[in-house]
């Protein structure tokens, strides 16, 4: 941080003698104090280095940046004058005095640092014995910078905090360091100016429904605005190679590849070329009955498949090569999912218990009772907390290590679930044709409900997707998938072009403009964007409108 409006530590302008009634003068229609807009533009000025621009606006506005105090303060903060600038401090006007013992705390200890730094030991323990320690502030940072004296290299780990204490930072650091500590009417936070432009852009983009691309060069010149070109809406390929209805699909983490289950007794493993369009990788045969999950391991390297009250097997990605079968006598799966670290796999059985595996296929752990259901889905949070249907209207979420269980309740049958990218959220796909958005992050509420999609007989998937996960797609027994605005709840596309129920969707998450859909008429369908060539990485959309 500069001194600003300070020219070789002098002072070049006047005080300006209207500051006082200029305080509450109002510009606009929303409140906005004069006073205030004019110091946050002098900021502005200043941190783009316009030091002399902003000299002048002080001088023609008459409207102190800084207030005289502040200035001084700032300057022997920037000479090291320690002991004038605890004298100055108290002269600013703080009338917290929590804040001005912080503040006293910050400055002491770079006085102590840099004597340090000067050999000048004797005074640096004055310092900290006769200054900071009667602050009685900070105790255990009082204790990293007794450790310094005794430590003679410049950086010294502390055995208690096990963090690295770094001796004395530059002084303009320091300044930033007090300014983040007083009240924003002292000292303007850094940049504010640009802070509540950037602020400003978040709020249109929240509020924009069809905000899906990277923000790219943003125009200040006019608000923001995306068209619906931006949303995959446009069917760019159709996928045959299922010779029956399929029932599950999954973009790998990476983006890389698409697996997909049939009730053909397959699965299959697509590639997604660099040029958008999906070409088959793998053929996974073996299943005896309908496939109808798929997981893939935390790397991609690996995948699960398992089939209808079966087993769970795991192929290798490169190879298609069936690495390993998990079964348990006569009770079979019907759901499956990685731990976060890929060592080891979960299982929701028949019999309605939940068994952990290892890869070689050992059974390590075993979870009794109702905890998983027929229609059931299972996830785990990175955390290690496993997510799992327990009952018809709830889902249980369980801290395997702690066995803390937390439930979503719902009203109406529970039909499917998914997980958000960020492990923050649960999509809840429910039998009276809503999807209900939970938080799971500290106490479970729920965020907000989306309509539309058609639900009777069949289970219908849904799930996050587009840019920052800020959308909603689901399938529907009418033939359609739907696509919400996550934040605003409002229902933007009905995509047209199954023959039969679409029973899954996927949203590639590495390419906010690829969704994937899978059907009852034994179809895939890819939707991209509504032109003829869609490239994977080629075309980037800004906003704005403009691409």
């Amino acid at each position: 941080m500069e001194s600003r409006g300070l020219s070789n530590g002098k002072k070049v302008l006047k005080e300006p003698s209207m500051a006082l009634t200029l305080n509450d003068e109002i510009i606009g229609s929303k409140g906005v104090k004069k006073a205030e807009f004019v110091r946050i533009i002098a900021e502005a000025l200043y941190s783009l280095g316009y030091n002399k621009t902003g000299a002048y606006l002080e001088q023609e506005s008459g409207i102190q940046f800084h207030s005289s105090v502040v200035t001084v303060f700032v300057q022997q903060i920037l000479d090291g004058s320690w002991d004038e600038s605890l004298d100055s401090l108290h002269k600013i006007g703080i009338a917290d005095e929590t804040v001005i013992k912080l503040a006293c705390f910050i400055i002491l200890q770079q006085k102590f640092l840099e004597l340090l730094d000067g050999k000048k030991v004797m005074e640096a323990l004055k310092t900290l014995r006769t200054e900071i320690a009667p602050l009685s502030i900070n105790e255990i940072r009082v204790r990293e910078l007794s450790s310094l004296v005794l430590s003679p290299s410049p950086k010294v780990v502390n055995g208690a905090s096990g963090k690295e204490v770094v001796k004395s930072k530059a002084r303009s650091e320091l300044l930033e360091d007090l300014q983040k500590v007083f009240p924003p009417t002292v000292m303007i936070p850094e940049r504010r100016l640009l802070q509540l432009v950037e602020q400003a852009i978040d709020l249109q983009r929240d509020n924009c429904l069809f905000h899906n691309s990277v923000s790219g060069e943003t125009s200040l010149f006019a608000d923001h605005s995306c068209g619906r070109d931006t949303i995959p809406s446009h069917t760019v390929q159709i996928l045959h190679d299922h010779h029956d209805e399929v029932w599950y699909l999954k973009f790998s983490n990476n983006g890389k590849y698409l697996a997909s289950a049939s009730s053909d007794h397959s699965a299959i493993i697509w590639k997604v070329n660099l040029d958008g369009r999906l070409s088959m990788k793998h053929r996974l045969y073996g299943h005896q009955k309908p496939v109808s999950y798929v997981s893939w391991s935390p790397c991609d390297d690996q995948i699960l498949t398992c089939g209808v009250e079966e087993v769970v097997r795991r192929w290798d990605v490169s190879s298609g090569e069936c690495l390993q079968v998990y079964e348990k006598g006569l009770v079979g799966s019907i759901s499956c999912s990685w731990s976060p670290d890929g060592k080891f796999i979960f299982s929701g059985l028949m019999d309605k218990s939940i068994i952990m595996w290892d890869l070689e296929g050992k059974e390590t752990d075993c979870l009794n009772g109702e905890r998983t259901l027929r229609i059931s889905d299972l996830q785990i949070t990175d955390d290690g907390e496993l997510i799992t249907s327990c009952e018809e209207n709830r889902i249980l979420i369980l801290d395997r290590e702690s066995g803390e269980e937390r439930f979503i309740k719902e009203d109406q049958v529970i039909v499917s679930f998914t997980l958000s990218g960020d492990n923050k959220f649960v999509l809840v796909s429910l039998v009276n044709e809503e999807l209900h958005l939970w938080s799971i992050q500290g106490d479970i509420r729920l965020v907000s409900k989306y309509r539309g999609q058609s639900r009777s007989r069949f289970i219908v998937r849904a799930c996050f997707g587009g840019y920052q996960q800020g959308f909603i797609a689901s399938g529907s027994e009418d033939s359609k998938v739907y696509i919400w605005h996550r934040g605003l709840g409002e229902l933007i596309e009905a995509l047209e072009g199954h023959s039969g129920a679409v029973n899954c969707v996927s949203w590639n998450p590495a390419n906010p403009h690829m969704l994937a859909s899978a059907s009852d008429d034994r179809t895939i369908r890819i939707w991209g964007l509504n032109h003829a060539e869609t490239k994977s990485n080629s075309r980037i959309h800004y906003c704005n409108g403009a691409s």
